[in-house]
């Protein structure tokens, strides 16, 4: 049986940062991915994913992606190829929903540089946007996307060339913890480390049975539309956005990789299940939700569809992230799920996930993420 310092399983996003951190630090580190190096299953592909410090979610994510801003930059350095692009980013919806007052929230309390704007203002400033009377947004110039499919290839080639080892179509069937140890199982072999980071998104609970029913996978859709005048919709003219609007929580990006403009609907048609059973496989109906949003909010983007893409998010309760240490198994490091916003952080939480496996601390506030938030009583 192989031996090693940690063992990383699953090599998306956190796991692919969380094999670079390892591997750079000079620990004997081992990753094991289910399916390729690279792979269209989860949750990481689709070209890119957006990337804000006005954060709606929490005030609290804001430290975090300060420092993933600044690891994605030595990321780029490292690997020599631009991996973050700045677009500028707007939060936006009814002017007292919960987008809006939480984007400027974060920017109030970390004093970040931003603007209100009205719909009319936005409209007029981005006319790629066709906002509705009563909407607003909240503008920050650091918004923008990292090119997700090639930030986990340039966390692999580094770890690799730091001395890490990989191992891709290999199946995790256990996990066995115990006296400070911990086997990995899988359809190949078993292997020992003293730590394991377990970052298997949609499978995460399969790994984890604590996590059965808080860690849900859910199948989300991503359109890539021809815009009818491509000028409104280039990376210098228009900003990624999260926009609350009456046909649901949109995402959108500038056209980038594929000439067309990016859109996905959180919590697409609310298809939960296990990942191994939910389709991939995009529809005509999935392509009309998108469509409705775009002709409301974005009609100069109606044009042809170019793609189209099914991804899976994972969501907890209360859409924050799990990433912690197992209660009573110290040894095993739980990453995720990510409940569709993760990606970003993903520079930063392989630092975080790296300290959690060699020290078991972590110099950010992670109190959001603990492991057991949904079972333990109530203070």
């Amino acid at each position: 049986m192989q031996h090693f310092d940690t063992i990383v399983i699953g090599i998306g996003g956190m796991g692919s940062a969380a094999l670079w951190q390892l591997a750079r630090r000079g620990q004997s580190v081992l990753g094991i991915e289910r399916f390729d190096i690279g792979h269209s299953m989860g949750s990481s592909h689709g070209l890119n994913r957006i990337i804000r410090l006005a954060y709606f979610e929490h005030p609290k994510y804001v430290p975090l992606l300060r420092r993933a801003y600044a690891l994605w930059r030595e990321t780029e350095a490292l690997a020599g190829e631009q991996l973050l692009y700045i677009t500028g980013g707007i939060d936006g919806g009814p002017a007292d929903g919960r987008i809006v007052t939480g984007a400027l929230a974060a920017c109030l309390e970390h004093d970040l540089p931003h603007e209100v704007l009205t719909a009319a203002e936005i409209n007029r400033r981005f006319p790629g946007y066709r906002l509705p009377d009563g909407h607003a947004g909240v503008y920050q110039p650091d918004g923008g996307f990292v090119a997700s499919e090639r930030a986990i290839l340039a966390h692999v080639s580094l770890a690799v060339a730091a001395g890490a080892q990989l191992h891709a179509r290999e199946t995790v069937l256990g996990i066995e913890p115990g006296n400070g140890r911990v086997v990995v199982v899988t359809d190949r072999g078993r292997y020992e480390a003293g730590r394991v980071i377990v970052s298997a998104g949609a499978w995460i609970a399969d790994l984890v049975p604590g996590l059965a029913g808080t860690a849900v996978p859910e199948r989300q859709v991503l359109g890539w539309f021809l815009p009818r005048r491509p000028e409104l919709f280039t990376p210098a003219v228009f900003p990624v956005s999260n926009v609350a609007t009456d046909l649901g929580h949109v995402y959108q990006f500038p056209s980038w990789g594929i000439p067309g403009f990016k859109i996905g609907l959180y919590n697409h048609f609310r298809e939960r299940g296990h990942a191994d059973h939910l389709s991939r496989e995009p529809t005509p109906a999935d392509e009309e939700a998108l469509r409705r949003v775009i002709r409301a909010c974005f009609p100069e983007a109606d044009g042809p569809i170019l793609r189209l893409a099914a991804c899976l998010f994972t969501n907890t309760p209360d859409e924050h992230f799990v990433v912690d240490t197992l209660p009573g198994h110290p040894e095993v490091v739980v990453a995720s799920p990510c409940s569709g916003h993760g990606f970003k952080f993903a520079s930063v939480m392989g630092e975080v996930l790296a300290d959690l496996a060699t020290t078991g601390t972590s110099r950010h506030d992670l109190s959001l993420f603990t492991y057991d938030r949904f079972t333990a009583p109530a203070a």
